[in-house]
């Protein structure tokens, strides 16, 4: 097993931009100063006192040098080889905030047959990260199963695309994720579509937040992207092609569902606002 580095304190608590280590609890500062500077006092006393000289002589030299060698010696020493022990407090603060769990979206394609799904959750559990939240999407090939994990601090995406691989799983992807991801697109578009029926001009953005994706503008739109299913384009006759991008990220056809809806209701309530009011 490796050995962790000796100035593991340093490199976790010390400050980005200023290199500083953070103030230690005055009560480990004390008894770290104690502990390096009574061997170095009852040195100096012993010396001091077997000297002959007048009682004030002996008083200065005391008092010059147990002062110097605190200063230069004691507290610098103390600071350096006790050093895990000051910071200990805050670096197991530090590490329990490292280890805490972490939320992540992942995709992966999997076979369309019985125990595909139990698979991936044996492979994900031995990293002992939780399934949150699946939703299931029919692709070409298989199915398209889409995760929300709670995994381990300690685990990245490296461990989680090796697990979905051992699994079974093909073309996966992670990301990082929020609490936000807890809220099922179902939910939220059902939100957006309240936001479009009192304003049907707010399609563009609307959309672009349902998919978390960009707006190409139109004199992009036309450019010819890869066909990586990163870019989608929804046709409406009020706002003309309306183009969204996410890099790295497909769309898969239960979003684009889902945006090609709010666009009917959008230019539905737009043709009603156009008409006006029925006699």
């Amino acid at each position: 097993m490796n050995r962790p580095p000796r100035n593991a304190p340093a490199a976790e608590l010390s400050c980005e931009v200023c290199g500083r280590m953070p103030e230690p609890h005055k009560a480990r500062l004390t008894l770290a100063n104690v502990a390096a500077m009574l061997p170095i006092e009852l040195l100096v006393h012993a010396l001091v006192v077997e000297a002959h000289l007048p009682y004030v002589a002996k008083v200065l030299v005391l008092t010059l040098t147990a002062t110097v060698l605190v200063i230069w010696v004691a507290e610098p020493s103390a600071a350096r080889v006790l050093r895990s022990w000051l910071h200990a407090p805050a670096l197991r603060h530090r590490r329990r905030l490292a280890a805490a769990p972490s939320l992540w979206r992942a995709r992966t394609l999997l076979r369309d047959q019985p125990g595909s799904l139990q698979r991936i959750t044996r492979a994900l559990a031995r990293l002992d990260a939780n399934i949150l939240g699946i939703h299931v999407h029919p692709a070409p090939g298989g199915v398209l199963d889409e995760f929300v994990l709670s995994a381990p601090g300690t685990v990245g995406e490296r461990e989680l695309l090796a697990a979905l691989s051992d699994g079974g799983g093909s073309h996966s992807h992670v990301w990082p994720t929020t609490a936000l991801a807890m809220a099922d697109g179902q939910t939220r578009a059902l939100s957006l579509a309240a936001r479009i029926a009192a304003a049907p001009d707010e399609l563009p953005l609307a959309v672009a937040e349902l998919l978390h994706a960009g707006i190409v503008p139109p004199s992009d739109a036309g450019t010819k992207g890869s066909d990586d299913g990163t870019r989608l384009k929804i046709p409406t006759a009020w706002h003309g092609p309306i183009t969204f991008t996410r890099p790295g990220e497909p769309f898969t056809p239960a979003e684009s569902a889902r945006a090609h809806r709010l666009a009917e209701l959008a230019e539905i309530l737009s043709h009603r606002r156009t008409e006006g009011p029925r006699a």
